[in-house]
């Protein structure tokens, strides 16, 4: 009944169509799918052969089915879109080719991402939108071509040449305010390994759509946000982020969104939760990911279950479970991810003593770790070459990478360093000095808060003669950080990053009241004292100031 208005009150077929088009733009912003689908069949019906009308569905399509569909389908919708809008209409071809290469991201697709970033796209810098269609937030900048030439670089393997491509870009988010232009910023500083101002850009994107009211892109800059705190070691602030940005996908219908943001849980969890909880993120993860074709999301779930199987010292499993993902065939993950989960394949087979070389996934993870797109890439490839390496060699490979966790962030692989050296030496009979790094491993395992890593090392400390190694004994009095209610986790995750109260309260939409009392109660359930040691406790033993920026702070 509610399309029969549009009939009766528009002009024209042109007026019909575009009117419909909008309802179907708005209900699919609010997060109502089944009705912007049927305004986009209705728009469909009375397009006809209206080239630019034709072209706005099918992008309207793709873009739903995007957020919350089969990402293929979406690539070829948005395809479809960039071809139909033609010379009459460069904006929404740009914006079009944008989408459609996120969605060859999200499935997996090495061929049409690069094919997608390779499509020259955009208008010049002078030109106007076509007659009748203004300026929206959600429409692409002149930014998208800079970013598809650095991604293509990117996804080549050629980070120096990338890096060259994406500087304007990252030198242009200085002097925006636009949530879309420093969410692509962030991102872009991301891949490039710089973690920092990944953080710092992606913490501006956040605050920027909040102040602009502008909620679409939310859950998307959370994603980018979580991850990136994840690859920084500073979990519970990526836990945070991960649940706010579940929160908002949710509201907003976006399932595919909402699945990736289970899948960052379940990786979250995997380091510094329960199993149960592992399992269920990466089961919520999977339920969508497989129908919608989400490689990426798949791939992500897949490895948290692998790490929460080496936490709990079940090396076989993880490494039947990593195999397929890693090695050549249809079954390999995300031509984006699954690299960074090849440390977990080596560990996994060599403590299961499994009949299979995987020198050729170290030389693979070289060849990566040489790329410096990932700081803490030179030290788990020399962990993995101590764990393959003949006997004489491991010792020096052990410290060597040691060594280089000196150089990068990362306490959570800087402790599995540890543990892994220390199993090593308890094997050849060197107790004292076994000890010695285990002790060493457990503390940094106590600062991520990484629950079945803390087990695993106890249980090694035991076994090479540590009789204090017992379980640790559990203070009712006092909490560990994800025990906290997720209010209070999500306060004490702005103020680790540097926030005040009054930020902290606008930020959460609570008063500054509100925000001391909760901090109040974090403080006594932790046993911390100062703002400093809160952030010491969250970020695993770092502040995250550094100078006057604010990494992360949102």
């Amino acid at each position: 009944m509610a399309l029969n208005v549009y009939d009766q009150t528009a002009g024209t077929v042109g007026d019909r169509t575009s009117q419909l088009l909008s309802a179907a733009d708005r209900a699919r912003r609010g997060g109502r799918t089944r009705r912007a689908l049927a305004l986009l069949a209705a728009a469909h019906s009375t397009a006809g052969d209206d080239a630019p009308l034709r072209a706005r569905t099918e992008l309207l399509r793709g873009l739903l089915l995007l957020d919350d569909g089969p990402v293929a389908d979406a690539h070829q919708s948005l395809l479809l879109a960039a071809e139909s809008s033609g010379s009459h209409d460069t904006e929404g071809a740009q914006q079009a080719l944008a989408a459609a290469a996120e969605a060859a991201w999200a499935a997996g697709d090495f061929t049409a991402y690069l094919q997608t970033v390779q499509r020259p796209a955009g208008r010049p810098a002078d030109a106007t939108p076509p007659p009748g269609r203004a300026e929206a937030p959600g429409t692409v900048p002149a930014s998208w071509s800079v970013f598809r030439a650095g991604m293509r670089h990117v996804v080549l393997g050629d980070f120096a040449r990338a890096a060259q491509e994406l500087e304007p870009l990252l030198a242009a988010a200085t002097h925006t305010q636009q949530p879309e232009e420093l969410l692509r910023a962030g991102r872009a500083a991301l891949v490039l390994g710089d973690i920092t101002a990944a953080r710092r850009l992606l913490g501006r994107a956040l605050a920027a759509a909040g102040a602009r009211g502008v909620y679409g892109p939310t859950a998307r800059i959370l994603e980018f946000l979580a991850y990136a705190e994840l690859r920084a070691g500073c979990h519970q602030q990526a836990r945070a982020h991960a649940e706010e940005g579940l929160r908002a996908a949710r509201r907003l219908g976006q399932r595919n969104i909402a699945a990736q943001h289970h899948a960052l849980l379940a990786l979250v969890f995997s380091l510094v939760g329960t199993a149960s909880a592992t399992e269920h993120h990466a089961d919520a993860a999977l339920s969508v990911a497989r129908p919608h074709g989400l490689i990426q999301v798949s791939t992500l779930a897949e490895w948290a279950r692998a790490r929460a199987d080496l936490g709990r010292g079940r090396a076989e499993q993880a490494a039947t479970r990593l195999a397929p993902l890693l090695r050549p065939g249809p079954r390999r993950g995300h031509f984006g991810v699954w690299m960074l989960a090849v440390p977990c394949l080596v560990e996994a087979t060599v403590l299961a003593g499994l009949d299979e070389d995987v020198t050729d996934m170290v030389d693979l993870y070289a060849g990566w770790a040489a790329l410096g797109a990932d700081p803490q890439a030179p030290a788990q490839l020399s962990r993995c070459r101590a764990l393959t390496a003949r006997e004489e060699d491991c010792d020096a490979l052990y410290q060597r990478a040691l060594a280089e966790h000196e150089a990068a962030d990362g306490q959570f692989e800087h402790a599995r360093t540890l543990l892994s050296y220390g199993m090593w030496l308890r094997r050849r009979r060197r107790p004292l000095e076994a000890r010695q790094r285990l002790r060493a491993a457990l503390v940094g395992f106590e600062r991520c808060g990484a629950l079945l890593w803390e087990k695993r090392t106890r249980s090694e400390l035991r076994a090479a003669g540590d009789s204090a190694a017992g379980d640790a004994v559990s203070d009712p009095g006092r909490l560990t950080p994800h025990q906290l209610t997720p209010q209070q986790l999500r306060v004490a995750g702005l103020v680790a990053a540097g926030a005040t109260n009054r930020e902290v309260a606008a930020r959460l939409s609570l008063s500054p009241r509100t925000v001391d009392h909760h901090l109040r109660n974090v403080f006594s359930q932790l046993g911390v004292r100062s703002r400093v040691e809160l952030a010491l406790l969250m970020n695993g033993g770092r502040t995250q100031r550094s100078g006057d920026s604010r990494s992360g702070d949102a």
